[in-house]
């Protein structure tokens, strides 16, 4: 039984991690690019500008995909 449930924690706790390492980098990588960037993102959003949408939306799935695999490859 202990077999069994071991590598089964141990993958939730490797998805949590991931999961907040995730939301970590993505919260990091726009605050960074916010920084680069000569406009303000959120007034920008709040104007209705699709194109800093779009921007923000790839900056995130570019990051939440490279996370992924990362912690996919990991669980191996």
């Amino acid at each position: 039984m202990s077999d069994g449930l071991d590598p089964l924690i141990l993958n939730i706790i490797y998805a949590c991690m991931g999961g907040f390492l995730t939301l970590l980098f993505m919260w990091l990588g726009c605050k960074v690019f916010s920084h680069i960037v000569n406009f303000s993102i959120p007034e920008q959003l709040a104007s209705g500008n699709t194109a800093v949408g779009q921007m923000i939306m790839g900056i995130f799935i570019g990051i939440g995909v490279a996370m992924g695999l990362v912690i996919g490859l990991g669980l191996n």
